[in-house]
């Protein structure tokens, strides 16, 4: 199992961790050099004393020049202050946002282009409530100061001038490919990339310790943090290593979703003949109390990560609409109800439910557990779902036990064949 933390420290911080040494320790080093003997060479007792006074200097000069050396090259690894970009600077990156826009993780317009030396993707949000400047600098310097190995980077934004109403986000860029598309290829639907069981298993440790930091060790002063914003199309896997990393991480903050429960045109309920009451938003992933409420929480985020390991499971969208000719409507089919359905079937049913393309090869017992854990996750009481500390720790087990059944799995090489009589 792959778990890469990376919690980097300011560059001040590494300033202030570089070793220096104390007065102590230098007037017992002079001590000891004072009193070493000088030896007697054919140069004379001055040159002899001062070679047995510069030996030990110049071996602690060069161990001293060795450490600043790495931790000028450890300053440089580190990630630089978040940027405040000026609206001209993301103007003239997009050509006036009239560059060809990123077919990307998000419906709201966004561009892949080289700002300040950098390849990054910059995403176009509207605010849904207005935060002081001051606020916003706060907010964006605390986020773009965590890092870990399966959240894409905030590296700044900027705010629309005018009336300031939309701001841009700017976030590193990853070479890779959505969750969504690895899945669901469009042109080739019986092919996808993640045809291997431990592939799909290392995608999910890597988003569900994602999700965990995100919630519970950050570190940051932020009370409650949430995602909102998780579902397959906001997952990159990374090209050609496999591994997820979470996009839009800082968004709800730094738009204010998560200050007041105020609705978008986006969300607000519409009526529809034959449900009643629905909300436009991202379907198949909301929790039952966010599409009542609007407000986001830890445990919707919860709900639709466990949304998102059924689409890892089946290959499948989360709604499906199929029209029937006989009664004229479209049914829809979710994958959280395909689920319940299957669990307890018997291992026949399970297998005819999980994606065909992985080709019937998968340990059965470790799907199984994946599936009671994301109904777990979907549950409709928010109280019953469990917390994503627990969740990445049961996903990191089920990844052990898929690694020890493929190590089991491997054909064997030390097999000899004999055709003798018997």
């Amino acid at each position: 199992m792959r778990k890469f933390v990376s919690m980097c420290k300011s560059k001040m911080g590494v300033n202030a961790s570089e070793p220096t040494r104390s007065r102590s320790s230098q007037s017992q080093s002079q001590g000891r050099q004072h009193h070493t003997p000088s030896t007697s060479t054919t140069t004379g007792t001055t040159t002899s004393s001062n070679s047995t006074k510069t030996g030990p200097s110049s071996s602690s000069s060069s161990s001293s020049v060795i450490s600043r050396t790495s931790l000028a090259s450890l300053r440089e690894s580190l990630p630089e202050n978040p940027h405040i970009y000026d609206i001209s600077e993301i103007r003239i990156a997009t050509n006036n946002f009239l560059a060809n826009r990123l077919s990307s993780s998000s419906s709201k317009a966004s561009w892949r282009c080289n700002l300040r030396g950098k390849e990054v993707v910059v995403f176009q949000r509207k605010f849904r409530r207005k935060i002081a400047k001051d606020e916003l600098k706060n907010r964006l310097s605390d986020i773009c100061r965590s890092h870990h190995g399966s959240i894409i980077n905030l590296l700044g934004a900027s705010i629309s001038g005018g009336g300031g109403d939309q701001i841009y986000l700017v976030y590193e860029f990853v070479n890779g490919a959505s969750l969504s598309d690895c899945l669901r290829n469009t042109k080739n639907p019986n092919f996808t990339v993640l045809s291997n069981w431990n592939s799909r298993m290392k995608i999910a440790t890597d988003l569900a310790h994602g999700i965990d930091y995100i919630h519970n060790k950050t570190g940051l002063k932020i009370e409650n943090l949430i995602h909102n914003h998780i579902k397959s199309s906001a997952v990159i896997v990374t090209d050609p290593d496999f591994n997820g990393k979470i996009c839009h991480f800082g968004t709800a903050q730094l738009c204010g979703e998560t200050d007041e429960p105020e609705r978008d045109e986006s969300m607000n309920p519409k009526r529809s003949e034959s449900r009643g009451v629905r909300f436009e938003g991202v379907r198949g992933y909301m929790s039952p109390e966010f599409q009542s409420t609007g407000v986001a929480t830890q445990r919707s985020d919860v709900y639709a990560f466990g949304v998102m390991m059924l689409e890892l499971l089946t290959g499948e969208e989360p709604l499906k609409y199929r029209y029937d000719k006989s009664t004229g409507d479209f049914e829809r089919t979710s994958v959280i109800e395909t689920a319940k359905a299957v669990v307890g079937g018997g291992e026949g049913t399970l297998r005819r439910w999980i994606d065909q393309r992985l080709g019937d090869s998968f340990p059965v017992l470790v799907v199984e557990k994946l599936t009671r854990l994301a109904l777990e996750c979907v549950e409709d009481d928010p109280v019953n779902r469990p917390e994503m500390g627990r969740v990445a720790g049961k996903i990191s087990q089920l990844y052990l036990e898929s690694e020890k059944w493929s190590a089991n799995m491997k054909r064997p090489t030390d097999i000899t064949v004999s055709f003798a009589p018997r």
